[in-house]
Parts: C-alpha cells; sequence; structure tokens
C-alpha cells in the first residue's frame, strides 16, 4: 500500500511540475473563485493590456433553462472531486459499471424524477443523455472555453469540450461536444457515444424579447455481454480469472444504441414597450425531438430464450415527439408572476411491423394527442422564492400534475425548502408496447396511469445539509423476469396494484481542523410494501477524510485524501439489454463491501488536475463487488484527468 501510494504521488508531482513551468509566471490566488481570468493573447503589447480592462468572473454567466444563474467556477474543492465524472455532476446514489459510460444502478430511488407526460423508455439507457433542463445557456464577456478530459478502463479517453462567446452583450452562441470510448475489461464491453450540443441566447436591448434556443445529437452505443455466466469464477479469486476477459459472458455479440436528435426554442416577448410594475408577457415553448433504441445480435442467445429468426436480430424501436407551449404571464412587482398556458404534446412510438401470437394481435404503433390547460405562480422577493404549478388534461387522457416549492433564505448561510408534487402520469411507451426478435419479449398492454405523492423538506444550514422525503406509489409500473428455473431471463412489464411507501433521510455534514477535513453524506431509506417491488439500500454512505493547502509560493493549490463509497446489502435490480431497462428481482443480494478511492487534486490557475487510485481496495475485500447481481463493479485502477478553462 504504502509503494502504490509513494508511486502515485512521483506521478502526480512530475505531472504538476510539467504544468507549473507551462503557466505564466503571474499567478492569482488559486484557490478563490473570484480570480480574474488571464489574457490569452501573447502578442499584446504591454500597454494594451495594461489599458485593457480584465472581465472579473462573475461576468462569465451560466443560466438555466429556468434563468437560475451561477457563473464560472474554476476553484478546487471537495465538491469539484465528486463532479468528475462522465456526468459532470455528483453521482452520491449511484452505482456505477465496471466500465465508463456504461448504465448506473440507483442506490438513492429519490433521484428518480418523474414528469406527467409519457416518456419512450428505456430509462437504463438515458443516463448520459442530456435532456432540456440538461443543457445550460451562457453570457461571457470574453470567448471562453473549457476542456473536461479522463483516462478510461481501456483503450479509449473520455472527453468534454465546450467554448462560448458573445456576439454582442445581447447575443451568445456555445458549441459543445462529449465523447468517450471504452473497451472495457471483460468481453463484449465497448462504450462508445457522443453528445453534441449548440446553444444560443438573445434579448433585444430594450428587454422585450428573451430568446434561448438549442440543438442536441447524441448517439449511446454499448456492447451488451448480459453479465458473467458464473460468479463463482468472478468470486474465486483464480489467478487464471485476474484477467477479467477470461470470464465467460452471456452475450458474446451483442449490442444496443440509442440515438436522438433535438430542437428546442423557448422565447417570450413583453407587450408593454417599458418594463413598468406591472408587464404582460407572452411566452412560447417548442420541442422537437426524435429517437430511436436498436437491440442487434448476430447469433441467438438461449439465456433470452426463442426467437422469430434463426440468427442476425435487429430490433429497432421508433419515437418522436412535438411539444408547444403557449401562455400569458401578468407580472407584478410586488404580487408576483402569473403565467396562465395551454400546451399540446404529440407522440408517435412506431415499429415498421405487426406481429400476430397466441396472446392476439400486437400493433405496429401507438400514437396520440395531448392537450393540457393549467396555471404557474411565481413569487421572489427577499427572502422568499416560491413556484406553484398546477396542469390538467383538457382531451381524453387522465393526466394532471400539481407541483408546489417554497424557498425561505433565513440568511447568507441558512435556507429552507419545502416541495410537495402529486403527478398522474401516463404510462411510458415501453410499458404498453415493445416488438423483438425475441418470442417472449413482445406485449402489447393497457396499463393505469401512476400515481405519485411527494413531500421533500430541505435545509441547508451552517450546521450542515439535511434533507427529507416522503413518497407513496399507486399503480407502480416495473419490470420482471417470469422464468422461475433461473435459466432463461424472460423480462416483462407488471403493475403492482398497491401502494409502495417510500422514506428518506440524506444528511451531508464536513468538518474541517486546520488543513484537514473530513467530508460525510449518510443516506438512510425504506419502502414499506407487501411485495418487494421497490428494493433499496437501507444504508449507502460517502466519507471523504482529505488535506488541502498552497504549495510552490502558492503557485498551487492541492487537496489529497481518500474517499469511502459504501452501501448495505439488498436485492439490487437487474439489467436487461434488450429492452434497456433495469428489472425487479428477488434471488441475490449485493452490498455491503467498501470501495474506498485515493485522490490527489491540484488547481494551477484555471487548470484543475486530477489523479486517482479507484477502488484500490479491491484485493483485500475479496471478489464480491457488483453493480448488479450478475455485473461487477470495477477492479482497482488508476485514472488521470484535468478540467483546463481558457479565458482570451
Amino acid at each position: 500500500m504504502f509503494v502504490m501510494t509513494k508511486k502515485l504521488c512521483l506521478l502526480f508531482l512530475s505531472l504538476v511540475s510539467f504544468a507549473v513551468v507551462a503557466q505564466k509566471k503571474k499567478i492569482v490566488n488559486q484557490n478563490s473563485t473570484q480570480s480574474m481570468p488571464s489574457g490569452s493573447n501573447p502578442a499584446a503589447s504591454k500597454t494594451t493590456a495594461d489599458k485593457a480592462p480584465k472581465a472579473t468572473i462573475d461576468l462569465y454567466k451560466v443560466i438555466s433553462l429556468t434563468r437560475d444563474t451561477t457563473y464560472i467556477d474554476t476553484s478546487l474543492s471537495i465538491k469539484k472531486e465528486y463532479i468528475f465524472n462522465y456526468l459532470r455532476k455528483d453521482n452520491f446514489g449511484l452505482l456505477s459499471g465496471s466500465n465508463e459510460a456504461q448504465t448506473y444502478n440507483t442506490l438513492q430511488y429519490s433521484l428518480n424524477e418523474f414528469s406527467p407526460y409519457p416518456e419512450f423508455g428505456f430509462k437504463a439507457k438515458h443516463f448520459f443523455y442530456k435532456e432540456v433542463n440538461d443543457i445550460n445557456y451562457y453570457s461571457v464577456p470574453t470567448p471562453l472555453t473549457e476542456l473536461y478530459f479522463k483516462t478510461v478502463m481501456k483503450q479509449g479517453q473520455s472527453l468534454d469540450a465546450f467554448i462560448t462567446l458573445n456576439t454582442s452583450e445581447r447575443l451568445n452562441f456555445s458549441i459543445a461536444y462529449k465523447g468517450v470510448r471504452s473497451l472495457g475489461k471483460y468481453v463484449n464491453q465497448l462504450s462508445s457515444s457522443g453528445n453534441f450540443r449548440f446553444t444560443t441566447a438573445y434579448n433585444t436591448k430594450n428587454k422585450r424579447y428573451f430568446l434561448k434556443a438549442h440543438f442536441t445529437a447524441q448517439d449511446l452505443l454499448n456492447q451488451e455481454n448480459g453479465g458473467i455466466v458464473d460468479t463463482n469464477d468472478f468470486e474465486s479469486g483464480d489467478a487464471n480469472y485476474k484477467d477479467r476477459a477470461r470470464l465467460e459472458v452471456f452475450l458474446t455479440d451483442a449490442q444496443s444504441l440509442l440515438k436522438g436528435n433535438r430542437y428546442f426554442i423557448d422565447h417570450s416577448f413583453r407587450f408593454n414597450k417599458i418594463e413598468s410594475e406591472n408587464n404582460l408577457y407572452f411566452t412560447h415553448q417548442f420541442n422537437f425531438e426524435n429517437k430511436f433504441f436498436e437491440f442487434e445480435q448476430q447469433t441467438i442467445a438461449p439465456r433470452l430464450g426463442d426467437s422469430y429468426v434463426p440468427s442476425n436480430i435487429f430490433d429497432k424501436t421508433r419515437y418522436n415527439r412535438l411539444y408547444n407551449k403557449v401562455g400569458v404571464v401578468y407580472e407584478n412587482k410586488t404580487v408576483g408572476e402569473f403565467q396562465f398556458f395551454v400546451d399540446a404534446f404529440d407522440y408517435n412510438y412506431y415499429y415498421n411491423s405487426v406481429i400476430v401470437n397466441d396472446d392476439g394481435v400486437i400493433p405496429s404503433s401507438i400514437n396520440d394527442k395531448i392537450n393540457t390547460l393549467g396555471g404557474q405562480y411565481t413569487y421572489q422577493k427577499n427572502k422568499w422564492n416560491g413556484k406553484a404549478i398546477f396542469a390538467n388534461s383538457i382531451t381524453d387522457q387522465d393526466l394532471s400534475n400539481l407541483d408546489v416549492s417554497l424557498n425561505y433564505q433565513i440568511n447568507g448561510d441558512n435556507t429552507i425548502a419545502f416541495q410537495y408534487q402529486k403527478i398522474n402520469k401516463l404510462p411510458n411507451h415501453i410499458y404498453n408496447l415493445f416488438q423483438s426478435s425475441y418470442i417472449n419479449y413482445n406485449w402489447y398492454n393497457d396499463f393505469k396511469n401512476e400515481k405519485i405523492n411527494n413531500i421533500e423538506v430541505k435545509a441547508e444550514t451552517q450546521w450542515g445539509v439535511a434533507s427529507l422525503q416522503f413518497s407513496t406509489f399507486d399503480d407502480q409500473l416495473y419490470f420482471s423476469n417470469d422464468d422461475t428455473t433461473g435459466a432463461v431471463l424472460l423480462v416483462t412489464p407488471k403493475q403492482f396494484e398497491s401502494t409502495i411507501n417510500y422514506v428518506s433521510l440524506k444528511v451531508q455534514k464536513e468538518f474541517k481542523f486546520w488543513k484537514l477535513a473530513l467530508d460525510n453524506t449518510i443516506l438512510y431509506q425504506k419502502a414499506d410494501q407487501s411485495q418487494n417491488i421497490l428494493n433499496v439500500p437501507q444504508i449507502v454512505t460517502r466519507n471523504t477524510f482529505y488535506f488541502s493547502d498552497h504549495l510552490f509560493k502558492k503557485a498551487m493549490f492541492l487537496q489529497t485524501g481518500f474517499t469511502l463509497n459504501y452501501f448495505t446489502n439488498y436485492f439490487a435490480n437487474d439489467y436487461n439489454p434488450v429492452i434497456g431497462e433495469f428489472y425487479v428481482q428477488n434471488k441475490k443480494e449485493i452490498g455491503a463491501f467498501p470501495m474506498i478511492d485515493f485522490f490527489v487534486n491540484a488547481k494551477i490557475r484555471q487548470t484543475r488536475i486530477y489523479l486517482k487510485a479507484e477502488h484500490f481496495n479491491s484485493a483485500m475485500t475479496g471478489n464480491t463487488f457488483y453493480a448488479a447481481p450478475n455485473y461487477p463493479y470495477r477492479d482497482f485502477l488508476v485514472r488521470f484527468g484535468l478540467v483546463w478553462n481558457f479565458f482570451q
């Protein structure tokens, strides 16, 4: 252990020394998010540089669809360590597979978000698919570039790069691409994906008209091996299986692909020419998206049952939707905003065939047009920030959504938030219709709506962060395996007609002493149900002990330490590659294995460098670590990466 740590430190210091030499001699405060971006034009004269004012970091704005505004943060903190992953966000409560850009198993069930509208399905494939609310917009005084790079498990790399610029104070463009390629260490496990994003934001000089628009093109490809056949080979510790490619897997030539394009516009126009105490706005949101999911396999796998074809399976599910939302907003600076809206949601989910079997006719498509009428009230003044939304269908479908949230900022260090949701949700399309070359993977259903009630209270204080959530689920939809022998995987959709009660308590607290810190996040959750449908680990925890300090006359800011991730035993959902979904199983428990990472991170000007020994204790605790019942978690691995901002 000591030898390994010493080698990591020597490698890291070598990289850091190179980076220090590569930087300009003028150094700003490395731990401050308010540092001044340096110019990037070395040919500029000293006189010109002295006269030109430098833009402060808070002028580099990041704007969400809901108009929440932050700024580019080039600091190095423990939170930056948590988000240095392919998702680019804190993945606490998610358990990754053994390869980069595989799906995640969800440990924290409250991470799930719900929409009353029917969705495409194939949810296990959507962790890396950027939705409308994942797209940010920008406003920058000078062009800004950010590069994210991280090594992967084997033969490949992970990259996320974007550039944004303002052609004027009122018009911004950004273009970005995130891609990964990783061969993985098991047979038939390649990941290869790309996410292209283009955004623009514009407003008129008198600020009567505001526009946000984006285009995305995303493709997520995974080779699918179905997990390892004999887990005893993996757990035995036999030296022959340390080369993971020697472990037999269920599928050797299967792959899946999720691909989609989206065109999105959100804009508003103020009717009165001059903004006053009372204002009237017209709003419109447009969203057109098309997707498809493919599952390909050259040879038939006995694991998945009988097939209509002798070879070359090619299943393709197509989907497109068109969403328009038109509204009128009355704003009073004292009372708040009142919005009334009507929207139209048209979808087509389809195949190119009709199947007739013993259960009847399975049609080629399902499509519908849904219209809802609703209202929204928003209040933001002083220490209060609240929003209430209600929408109900005015067409034949039974759909409704009530969402009330309220935030109160006691002072700069203490905030309390409350949210209540009541959703009458139409089933995702994959539950009602699916076609495949595998005979048992064909169905046509008419499930009832899911009913979801959710209450959450969150407090962010100077003493820590805590959130408490209560949820009830009626008519929950899920997948499970119909085979009882264990020899075949015959997964079909079902509906649980009783009530599931779910409660979770999550607490985060960091303790600091001198240059040391201990950051703790603990989640407790429990489901009350008559059958084991919603399975979750009772305890999930993450604990990070680390050291921080400035080095080299404050030219570098360093953080190094250990992170422990752990969750208790539970019947984790298993993954089915044919449908790109997780299914409920109650035969094998996973969990109760510690995952310890050692990291050394540094910041030099606007560059953050990351070096991590992931799961370095894997050889010490035995091969009982799984991400799903037949899918091992990753072995010990050293990975390197960086995030680099260029301010021009």
